[in-house]
C-alpha cells in the first residue's frame, strides 16, 4: 500500500485555475463519497483551502490512481486534465507525508507561520474520519502530522506574532499609504477572514471602518466589537463610494463587483483613488474593474512580495522547523517501511502459534490429569516463550532500512518457515486472527480482542 498525494497550491496554480477546483462550492463530503466510489484508492481525505487543493489517497497502484485524480477532477469540477495538469504536484509515501507535516506547520502557506492552516488540516481529517473514507494509513498520517504541527508552535517561535492573509492584506494597505489614521476602510465579509481583517485595522489606528455583510446581524455584530460601523448590505455601494481602501473577504461563489460597479462607483470620485485588497478565494473582485482608471486592485497572489519579506524575517525559523518536521517525517518512514513486514510477520506468528497449540494437543493425554489452573499455566508459559522467541525477529525486520532489504528477509523466513497465509491452522486449531496477529506485529503481543492499529476515526481536535 502506497501514500499518495496530488494536489494544487499557490505556488503552482493560479487564481483562477484554484477557483475552479475548490472543493467547498459542492462540499467536501460530496468529493469523498465520489472518490470512495473509484477502485484505485482504499482511503482518501480532501484538504481544502483558499491557497490550496489537495487529496491524500491510501492506493495499491499509485499510477492508476493518479490518473483517476485527474478524471475525477474532470468530472467532479469540470477541469479538462490537460488544463490542470501542469499545475499538479505529485508525492509518495515520505515525501506527501513532508508536504503534509510542513503544510501543519505553517511551512507551505501564503505567509508562513499562519496559526489557521492546523486547525484546516484537523478539520479535513475529521470531516474524512466522520465519512469512514480513512483507516491505517491515513489515521496514522495525520495524527503525525497534527503532532508535527504542534512541535513547530511550541519549540520555534515561528508562530510568533504570526500573520495570516488577512494581516497581509493589511500591510500592503500600509505600503501604499504610509499611516492609516486618516483613512476610511471598508471591509465585505463578516465571515473569520472578515473578523481578522478587522482586528488587524483597528491595531493600525484606522480613522473609520465600515463594516458590510449580506447578514445585518453578523455585520452589525462585528462592528460592535470593533468599535465600526455596519450598513446594510443594499447600502454597500454608497460606503465603497466613501472608502480609500476596500477590502473583500467573503465566501461568495461569483464576484460581488464587476468593472460596472466598481465604475459607478468611481464617477462621483473626482479622480480620487479607490484601492481594492481582495482576499477571498473564489474572487470578490471581477479582475476587469482593475483596468478602470484611478482603481488599484490587488488580489491574493498580488500578496507574495509581502510573504517573501516574511520569509526572510523567519528564515533562522524556519531552518529549526523543518529539522523538526524531518524529525517527524524520518518516525512515519519507518513506521511506513515497517509496515511492509506485516505479512511476514502475521504469517511467521501464526506458524508458531500453530505449532504450539498442536503440540499441546499431543501432549493433551499427559495434561488433562493437571488441574486447570496448572494446564492455563501451561498454555500461558508456552505462549510467552512463543512471543519471546519472535521478539528479536520481529523487531529486527521492521527495523530494515529500505523496501529491498526487507523484501529479501522477508523472502527469506517465508523459505525457512514455509510460510503462507494462515499455515498450519487446521480444525480445531484456530490460531491467532489476523488481526490479532498484525496488532502483535505492530510491537505488542496478540490479545483476545484486539482491533486494528489505529482506530478507524476520531473526534476532531484544535
Amino acid at each position: 500500500m502506497h501514500l499518495l498525494l496530488v494536489g494544487v497550491s499557490h505556488r503552482t496554480a493560479p487564481v483562477d485555475l484554484r477557483e475552479r477546483i475548490d472543493f467547498s462550492t459542492r462540499g467536501v463530503d460530496a468529493a469523498l463519497a465520489s472518490l470512495a466510489a473509484r477502485q484505485s484508492n482504499t482511503e482518501a481525505a480532501v484538504l481544502s483551502t483558499c491557497n490550496r487543493a489537495e487529496i491524500y489517497l491510501a492506493a495499491h497502484d499509485p499510477e492508476t490512481a493518479r490518473e483517476d485524480v485527474l478524471e475525477f477532477l474532470h468530472e467532479f469540477h469540470g477541469v479538462e486534465p490537460a488544463e490542470v495538469r501542469p499545475h499538479l504536484y505529485e508525492k509518495q509515501d515520505a515525501e506527501a507525508a513532508r508536504h503534509l507535516f510542513r503544510v501543519a506547520a505553517g511551512l507551505d502557506s501564503l505567509v508562513v507561520g499562519e496559526p489557521q492552516i492546523l486547525g484546516q488540516v484537523k478539520d479535513a481529517y475529521s470531516v474524512a474520519s466522520a465519512q469512514q473514507s480513512v483507516g491505517p494509513l491515513l489515521n496514522k498520517l495525520f495524527h503525525a502530522s497534527f503532532l508535527a504541527g504542534k512541535r513547530v508552535r511550541t519549540e520555534t517561535s515561528l508562530g510568533e506574532g504570526a500573520v495570516s492573509v488577512s494581516y497581509a492584506a493589511v500591510s500592503l494597505a500600509r505600503k501604499i499609504f504610509g499611516t492609516l489614521s486618516e483613512r476610511t476602510v471598508v471591509v465585505v465579509g463578516a465571515g473569520e477572514m472578515g473578523k481578522l481583517t478587522a482586528l488587524h485595522l483597528k491595531a493600525q489606528g484606522i480613522r473609520r471602518m465600515v463594516i458590510a455583510s449580506r447578514t445585518m446581524a453578523h455585520a452589525t455584530a462585528l462592528a460592535e466589537t470593533m468599535q465600526a460601523t455596519a450598513v446594510p448590505w443594499d447600502r454597500l455601494t454608497a460606503a465603497l463610494g466613501e472608502a480609500d481602501i476596500v477590502i473583500t473577504a467573503t465566501g461568495a461563489n461569483l464576484p460581488i463587483l464587476v468593472r460596472a460597479d466598481v465604475a459607478a462607483i468611481m464617477k462621483p470620485r473626482r479622480n480620487r483613488p479607490l484601492f481594492i485588497i481582495d482576499i477571498a478565494v473564489p474572487r470578490d473582485v471581477d479582475p476587469a474593474a482593475g483596468e478602470l482608471d484611478q482603481v488599484f486592485l490587488y488580489n491574493i497572489d498580488d500578496l507574495q512580495a509581502i510573504v517573501q519579506e516574511n520569509l526572510s524575517r523567519r528564515a533562522a525559523e524556519m531552518t529549526r522547523a523543518d529539522g523538526i518536521v524531518g524529525e517527524e517525517v524520518d518516525r512515519f518512514a519507518a513506521w511506513l517501511r515497517s509496515r511492509g513486514a506485516i505479512p511476514t510477520l502475521v504469517a511467521l506468528r501464526q506458524r508458531f502459534e500453530t505449532i504450539r497449540r498442536a503440540e499441546l494437543e499431543r501432549l493433551q493425554h499427559k495434561l488433562g490429569s493437571l488441574p486447570p489452573d496448572a494446564r492455563a499455566r501451561v498454555d500461558e508459559v508456552t505462549r510467552l516463550i512463543v512471543e519471546k522467541l519472535l521478539l528479536t525477529p520481529t523487531e529486527q525486520l521492521k527495523a530494515l532500512p529500505d523496501r529491498e532489504t526487507m523484501s529479501v528477509y522477508s523472502d527469506a523466513l517465508t523459505r525457512l518457515f514455509s510460510l503462507t497465509p494462515g499455515n498450519g491452522v487446521g480444525p480445531g486449531h484456530a490460531g491467532p486472527t489476523p488481526d490479532d496477529a498484525a496488532n502483535a506485529a505492530e510491537g505488542g503481543p496478540a490479545a483476545p480482542g484486539s482491533g486494528p492499529e489505529e482506530p478507524a476515526g476520531g473526534a476532531k481536535s484544535g
